[in-house]
């Protein structure tokens, strides 16, 4: 995981930097400001927009005596964008506005769940819980109640 984040943070800066360059380099300086500033501008107007229906859904949710499923996504994928639409840059900008479009984000949340859910059957992680949930496994710790869930990460047996 350390890796991933270290070639994260090292690797995306560098390819962003080298686009800005070579846009610059086709259009100048002043065109690619703008694309840069024009981008970030309008991702932060779509991130306020989004943000605020978001959290309009967790509000109602939890005002109607639910807890927050996936609007609570919803809104957590629209801060990501806000953050990464602050980053400098055509790939984070591009990416920071496709996490604002709503049928970008249900696509997103679905793979989620879908690779979520290999990871459970596969045994990479475990939940261990209360009535209703599935055992994939030995427990490595029993729950303190009925309603508690744990979940661990860990390589599948090898049997």
């Amino acid at each position: 995981m350390l890796l991933r984040l270290f070639l994260l943070f090292t690797i995306v800066p560098v390819v962003e930097l080298t686009l800005l360059i070579r846009i610059g380099g086709l259009l100048g300086l002043g065109p690619t400001l703008l694309i840069v500033i024009g981008t970030g501008a309008a991702g932060a107007w779509l991130a306020r927009r989004e943000g605020l229906r978001a959290w309009l859904a967790v509000r109602d949710e939890l005002s109607g005596g639910q807890l927050p499923g996936e609007s609570l996504v919803h809104a957590l994928l629209i801060l990501a964008a806000g953050v990464v639409l602050i980053t400098p840059g055509v790939l984070t900008d591009l990416a920071g506005i496709l996490l604002l479009v709503p049928p970008v984000r249900r696509g997103l949340i679905e793979r989620t769940r879908g690779w979520l859910g290999r990871q459970v059957e596969g045994g990479t992680i475990q939940v261990v819980g209360g009535p209703g949930v599935g055992f994939t496994g030995p427990r490595t710790r029993e729950p303190q109640s009925g309603r508690e869930i744990i979940v661990e990460e860990h390589e599948p047996d090898a049997d």
